[in-house]
């Protein structure tokens, strides 16, 4: 029989076909919208343990960097009892490394120190013999000593290639409340680091440091981005010794040291001894007195 011959479906059998395919269309439906339910709440529940976790790794970061530091430890080859790396004509100074105790310092001052006041810091005064010292200290957060090294970074440089003067930076943690992470100390710890097993590299990473300078206020770099300066400056591996926090010690002395001995602001910077901007400096242009150092050194050859 062809199928122009073939009967055609009564009325009840037609009827019946489209409820048959009416309810395979409402199970397949009733199927797709379970599974799009079950995929939502899968994906929800993934998402929250992403969001917990990232949680987790959070507080158990920030409680890292904010985890007491011991009052002892070591400084970096390189760097002197005072936090200092000195810079001359031929590269870093090298220094031993020694033990740092906070318990050999002086006592932390009671109250403010007087406006204008010197500060009394140690190891700053001028050397029979030698070049201009310049003795600096800064903060890697601080955005006045990221300008100041922008603005007279060069001036130093050049004078210390010719052997006219000598520069020593103490990078302390003293604006460690500006940030959420304890930056000022982590960002110079990492430097003590760098200092310890790539001298060579110090004065890139300390330049590159200001260069990519975080907001006050903000978390900072974090730990992986200071490691990744160190790797872009050409330095030896740091990864450890910025995980292990080996030089916040070292840091915490530095810092400690500075207030003691009146150091209330970055920068706070000497020559021959005399701080900048205090006292008989206090309208005396820096470069002026760069240049007053030099000829007084020079005069008395």
């Amino acid at each position: 029989m062809s199928p122009s011959n073939e009967p055609r479906p009564s009325k009840a059998e037609r009827t019946a076909q489209a409820r048959e395919q009416a309810r395979i269309i409402r199970e397949q439906q009733v199927k797709k919208e379970k599974r799009n339910k079950l995929l939502l709440i899968w994906g929800v529940v993934v998402a929250a343990v992403l969001v917990v976790a990232i949680v987790i790794w959070a507080i158990m970061a920030n409680n890292a960097n904010n985890a007491p530091i011991p009052d002892s430890g070591s400084t970096p080859a390189n760097a002197n009892i005072h936090g200092g790396v000195i810079l001359t004509k031929d590269g870093v100074s090298a220094q031993p490394a020694a033990q740092i105790n906070t318990a050999t310092l002086p006592p932390q001052p009671t109250a403010a120190p007087s406006q204008g006041a010197e500060a009394k810091a140690p190891g700053v005064e001028a050397e029979s013999g030698k070049p201009v010292k310049v003795v600096a200290y800064i903060d890697f957060i601080c955005p006045v000593c990221k300008n100041f090294e922008t603005t007279y970074g060069s001036l130093l440089d050049e004078n210390v290639k010719s052997g006219k003067i000598t520069v020593e930076y103490r990078p302390i943690g003293l604006l460690d409340s500006r940030s959420t992470t304890n930056y000022s100390s982590r960002a110079a710890a990492a430097a003590a680091c760098v200092l310890n097993v790539s001298p060579d590299k110090y004065q890139a990473y300390f330049k590159a440091l200001f260069d990519q300078q975080p907001a006050e206020g903000s978390a900072g770099l974090s730990n992986d981005q200071l490691k990744k300066i160190a790797q872009d400056v050409g330095a030896k591996d740091i990864a450890n010794c910025v995980d292990e926090r080996t030089y916040r010690p070292f840091v915490k002395v530095a810092t400690m040291e500075a207030t003691a001995v009146g150091v209330n602001g970055t920068p706070t910077i000497f020559v021959d001894g005399k701080q900048y901007g205090v006292g008989e400096n206090s309208n005396v242009q820096f470069p002026d007195m760069i240049t007053k150092a030099i000829a007084a050194k020079t005069a008395k050859k």
